[in-house]
Formats: structure tokens, sequence, C-alpha cells
């Protein structure tokens, strides 16, 4: 049984800019029920387009009969800042002027996201996170969380993420902007505005999730004559239509800017010295032939976050394989909770 509703934080939310947002609202999704212990909670970080709603996109590795079902395990997923899907987003109104935000949405951190979800985790009186999971923008999250309260995770899990952004992501999310921005429509605060350049940035990103041989198994053609009309174009085009049907440009917009700034080294000694706050017993899990999040990222997690063990798992799907590979991470993620039952685990602080 899973449980939806929105957290109203009734104070000034600060950003890591000094910048403040009235009346922020985080949606989010639970599913179980906290065991007297209070010691069964999941917390899932999601990525950069997805929801609440862990069960839809992550099915496999959780629900009814997964891994990470609702008899065992209190689950938690919020909505990130800025998202289309519930939380305070550029399309939410503006209490100032009373009209929608559109491009006067302050721009916001990694850092901010896992506030929102700090403040939430508070309200709903959790004080200690028996696994924090997610994978890359979701990743991201989760490393700087355990980061900033190492005290509140016992177990980590970090999939197809890194420790900073890269130049290399970086460029591929200013190249997605871009694309947005040269929609002149961007500019013209409507809901659907940027709708085509958003198009085309889904198209730009899919490159990057996907794989060679991804599209040569899927989108080859079964005969030799085309010259036009192939299947991949298609493809492209589909999946630009999915994204523009669910989503805002304003919001991809945003999310990508705060992708970008993910460095956990910021006002921080460095980023080395960050991952060695984390006190979770850490699985860190890469993708062999991720082009966005390649696997040296996953690496250098591993070898900074003391006793981090580390898989690197096989996928045809590239950076979509954290989602697509439920079998194999059910598997992997089995076997890690498995062995921290029997490590001797730090809770500092925690209070059933």
């Amino acid at each position: 049984m899973s449980t939806a509703s929105t957290y109203h934080y009734n104070k000034q939310f600060k950003l890591e800019s000094g910048k403040k947002i009235r009346n922020l609202q985080v949606a989010y999704q639970t599913y179980g029920k906290l065991n007297a212990a209070k010691d069964n909670v999941i917390w899932v970080c999601h990525a950069l387009t997805a929801n609440a709603d862990v069960f839809e996109w992550w099915e496999g590795l959780f629900g009814q009969n997964a891994l990470f079902n609702p008899e065992e395990h209190y689950i938690i997923c919020a909505n990130v800042l800025g998202s289309h899907y519930g939380s305070t987003n550029p399309l939410s109104t503006n209490p100032v002027t009373g009209l929608p935000y559109y491009l006067s949405f302050p721009q916001f951190t990694i850092r901010d996201l896992v506030s929102a979800h700090q403040l939430l985790a508070s309200h709903l009186g959790i004080d200690y996170i028996k696994l924090l999971i997610g994978g890359s923008l979701g990743g991201q999250q989760a490393v700087e969380w355990s980061i900033s309260e190492p005290n509140k995770i016992e177990n980590l899990i970090l999939i197809a993420t890194n420790a900073a952004h890269s130049p290399w992501g970086i460029a591929f999310n200013e190249s997605q902007r871009l694309a947005i921005t040269t929609d002149r429509t961007f500019y013209a605060n409507q809901p659907n505005g940027g709708s085509k350049g958003l198009k085309t940035a889904r198209s730009i990103a899919l490159l990057s999730y996907r794989t060679y041989n991804a599209y040569g198994s899927t989108q080859v053609e079964s005969v030799n004559d085309k010259t036009d009309n192939f299947r991949s174009s298609s493809y492209q085009n589909y999946q630009g239509e999915k994204l523009i049907n669910r989503f805002n440009a304003y919001s991809y917009y945003y999310l990508t800017k705060a992708m970008d700034s993910h460095n956990v080294g910021r006002n921080r000694k460095s980023i080395g010295d960050a991952l060695k706050l984390i006190k979770a017993n850490t699985l860190v899990i890469g993708i062999e032939n991720d082009v966005l999040f390649p696997l040296s990222e996953q690496k250098y997690l591993a070898d900074h976050i003391l006793g981090a063990e580390f898989c690197a798992l096989h996928s045809d799907y590239g950076h979509d394989g954290f989602l697509i590979e439920t079998n194999a991470l059910t598997n992997v993620i089995g076997n890690f909770m498995k062995e921290s039952r029997n490590k001797k685990i730090i809770k500092l602080q925690h209070t059933a």
C-alpha cells in the first residue's frame, strides 16, 4: 500500500546561494509502515525526470515481491525541488507576484535538493535511515546527504554517479540547454514554453544514456533499401514527444543546472576529504559502458569512501542500465545487504 502526500514547509527555505523560497512544497510517496524500532527506512533519491513513485520507474528492484518491498521496509521517495511532479518548481506560483515563476525561479544546487529532503525527513520523524539509495542525479543527492549527515545513514548505495559532475557531463547538459533556449517560446512564460527545444534536448540526452550496441540491437533496419524514415530517427522523435507530454522545459533547464553544480568538495577541504566523512556501509555500482558517468567516476567514489565496496555491471543499455538491469542489481544489492548485517555498524545517535 502506498500513500502520496505533500509536505508544506511553513518557513522560508534558504538556498545555498542565499536566496529564499516561500511556501516550499515537497511531494513524496511512502510504501509500507515504519516498524517499532524505526530501523526499516529505505530512502530513494530519484534521477533527473523521475517522480516520487519509485514502484513505477524502478520496477523489479522495488515492488510487492521485489528486494525492496512494503512488507519488510518503510520506503520513502520524495520528488526533488524544481521537478514537475508536485514539488515547488518554475511553474509554481510565486507568492510575491501571484504568477508562475518561470525563469525568475532561483537557481538551486544538489545540496538544496538534499536540504529539502532533510526537512521532510525531520517532519516525518525519521532520524535514522537503514538504506539510502540513488542512481545518476539521485546518486549525487545520496552521496551529498551521506556527507552532510553521516550519523544518520547506515547503508549507502550509489549507482552510476559521481563525486563531482564532470566537464563532459556539463557539456552534455549545456548542449541540451542550448537546444531548449533556441526555442523562442521558452521565453514566452507559458507552461508549454520551450517544448520543441526540450524535445531536441531529450534526443541529445538519449545519446549519453544509451550505447552504440543498444541502438544496433533495437533500432537496426530489417531491409537494406531504405534512404529515409529510419527506425532510430523515429525512436528519437518518439522519446522526445514522450518527455514533452509529461515534463516541462523550465524544470528540465533548472535541474540540469543543479546537476552541473554537484561537487562534494565545494566549501570543504577537498573532494577526497569530503568523501571520507561518510560513515555508512557503502556499495558503489558502475555500468561498464556508461558514456555519461564513466566507470572511473564510481571507482573514485569507492576508493575514497572508507571501506566501500565496488561492483561493475555490464549492460548494453549503458547509463540507463541502472534502471533496466534490475535482476543484476537485486543480486548485487541483496548480497551487500546480507553482508552488512555481519559488519560492525556505526549507528551514532540512533535511538529506537
